[in-house]
């Protein structure tokens, strides 16, 4: 396997900022290259909306490859959505495969069934590694081989619904869906209808009421109600060790609200801003469990090309 950095993969970051036509033509460059089998993102951020002027969905269309990311990349998956192409939310360069101390085992084992496999993939995997947030310094050298502090990882938990539900896969940082909301790249009723959202918080930790008044416009649009389920991520408590338990509340009301106290809400996954983490296929059909307390993807993450 060879890496190839697109041109301003390592450009100046105020060049790279001033400049969303640059991160545009990589993109697209990636994506028309036959020779890119498949393209990652290098981290998240806050922008990848600004792309929205400058990317040609046709060149996706017309080659679709694994394209992978999470937290701001959700702008970059809507875009594939939008084109018709599966994406994969998961890990990034800096934040995944450049783990201080190398990859976790769980984020490892997520990627190869996710990308590697054209068997179903199965049953979510429990978490036994643990989980961290916690900073170090990407520049300082001498902890790139320091192995961040894991804590002990809770087990998926229901906070409401019974029996099975089944739907694809969309979702994505619950601020990026803000920022997508009423642009070209937003789904239509009918895309999310049957669907199930998955849905976590990045390390700014949004409010709980924040999320309350986000969900209130999902239920608006109709779209809390049709939806068959939905996953939240463990979040980054930024050291409010009840911050969970407040987004979940937060959750389970705004579905309350809507009319909707059996619609299968399962929380606590690692697909969201905590290391290790899930890599979750955009349009792949998850089966959640209510009475097992089980996520299991009953589609393959690829299509065999041969």
């Amino acid at each position: 396997m060879t890496v190839v950095e697109m041109p301003h993969t390592l450009a100046d970051a105020d060049f790279v900022a001033a400049h969303p036509e640059a991160r545009a033509d990589d993109l697209m460059q990636a994506f028309a290259d036959p020779d890119v089998a498949g393209i990652v993102a290098t981290i998240g951020g806050d922008d990848s909306i600004r792309l929205i002027p400058y990317l040609d969905l046709g060149v996706i269309r017309a080659n679709p490859k694994v394209f992978l990311g999470f937290s701001d990349t959700t702008a970059l998956h809507f875009a594939c959505l939008t084109a018709g192409v599966g994406s994969f939310y998961g890990p990034s360069i800096m934040a995944g495969f450049g783990e201080n101390g190398g990859m976790h085992d769980y984020t490892v084992a997520g990627v190869h069934s996710a990308l590697f496999g054209a068997d179903a993939i199965g049953r979510l995997p429990d978490n036994t590694e643990g989980w961290t947030a916690e900073r170090l310094d990407w520049g300082q050298p001498d902890l790139q081989a320091r192995r961040r502090t894991l804590t002990p990882a809770t087990p998926t938990s229901v906070l409401q619904g019974r029996g099975v539900a089944t739907g694809p896969l969309i979702g994505g940082c619950a601020e990026v869906l803000e920022m997508i909301k009423g642009t070209a790249w937003w789904p239509s009723l009918e895309t999310w209808r049957g669907a199930v959202l998955f849905y976590e918080t990045s390390e700014e930790a949004p409010s709980a009421q924040l999320l309350r008044y986000w969900l209130r416009n999902f239920a608006a649009q109709g779209i809390l109600q049709v939806l068959s389920g939905v996953l939240l991520a463990r979040p980054d408590p930024q050291g409010h060790p009840g911050y969970q338990g407040e987004i979940e509340d937060a959750v389970v009301q705004a579905a309350r609200e809507a009319g909707l106290p059996n619609l299968p809400i399962l929380s606590g996954l690692d697909f969201g801003h905590t290391q290790p983490m899930l890599t979750l296929p955009y349009g792949v059909r998850a089966r959640l469990d209510c009475d097992l307390g089980e996520v299991s993807l009953i589609d393959s993450g690829v299509v065999d090309a041969n």
